[in-house]
């Protein structure tokens, strides 16, 4: 039998709105992992902020920092920083319209300004309280991504101001900022070829704007039922709300579990 891979996003997909993980998503990966079927991490959050998932769910691979921090099976096999020079006049050009940043590193995150409101309340989404700040912290530290927080109607004016780099919604006043061409399907590209698994043989799921990409790109791309519209359309299914099973019973459709293997041992929640 050939090898397969399951991809999962964290926000809405792995975790639910109370960033909590479903018993029926725990119980579905350790089915997966028993039947010899892969499982990765595919997120937007540094690998600090989700080392405890690593653990709960007993997974060693991961794409994260959407892409540009990719680890399989403990090692690292791909980064991708950010310009320095970039991030400098990113920096002041936030801080002189009132915004903020906050740097993503592989193993810390820390912030442009103190006490700035959307920062708190973007990471607060995240069950996070506030970083250290320090304005240098990418002269010291490669940075795979920034978080930009500003107003809604603030984000094309970044775009036309840096033309190489893309900003992605996640939250009301909250953006990433990655490279052009950096996404989720790059870090996934990186570990089908490590782990020597053919993209027809790989499956995602996701809820995002960040996830659009990845859906597209994966073998087999499953939507949660409470993602954006535009995740939807790129995936190849959807699936129920991550607190609804959605993992668990797009898993069963598509015959990755088996019913009578999992009823036993799968509390429905």
């Amino acid at each position: 039998m050939e090898k397969k891979i399951v991809f999962f996003d964290l926000d809405g997909t792995i975790l639910n709105e109370n960033k909590q993980i479903p018993e029926s998503t725990k119980k579905a990966v350790q089915i997966l992992q028993e039947n010899g079927i892969s499982t990765v991490i595919a997120t937007g959050r540094v690998p600090i902020m989700f080392e405890w998932i690593l653990k709960e769910l007993n997974i060693d691979s991961f794409v994260s920092i959407n892409g540009q921090y990719v680890v399989y099976e403990g090692s690292e096999i791909y980064t991708n920083p950010m310009d320095a020079e970039l991030l400098a006049d990113l920096t002041n050009a936030a801080s002189g319209k009132g915004h903020a940043l906050a740097y993503c590193g592989s193993h810390a995150v820390n912030a442009s300004e103190d006490r700035h409101e959307w920062l708190a309340e973007g990471l607060k989404t995240m069950k996070l309280g506030y970083p250290v700040v320090d304005r240098e912290f990418y002269k010291h530290t490669p940075v795979y991504q920034a978080h930009l927080y500003c107003g809604t109607e603030d984000d094309k004016l970044y775009s036309e101001l840096y033309p190489g780099y893309k900003f992605v919604r996640w939250g009301e006043n909250a953006f990433d900022v990655l490279p052009e061409g950096a996404s989720k399907a790059i870090g996934i590209e990186k570990i089908l070829k490590a782990a020597g698994i053919k993209n027809e043989n790989s499956y995602a799921f996701g809820d995002g704007y960040n996830d659009i990409e990845m859906l597209e790109a994966i073998g087999t791309g499953i939507a949660m039922g409470n993602g954006v519209a535009e995740a939807k359309e790129a995936a190849d299914m959807v699936t129920d709300s991550c607190s609804e099973d959605g993992i668990y019973n797009a898993l069963l459709k598509l015959d990755l579990i088996q019913k009578n293997e999992a009823a036993s041992s799968v509390q429905k929640v």
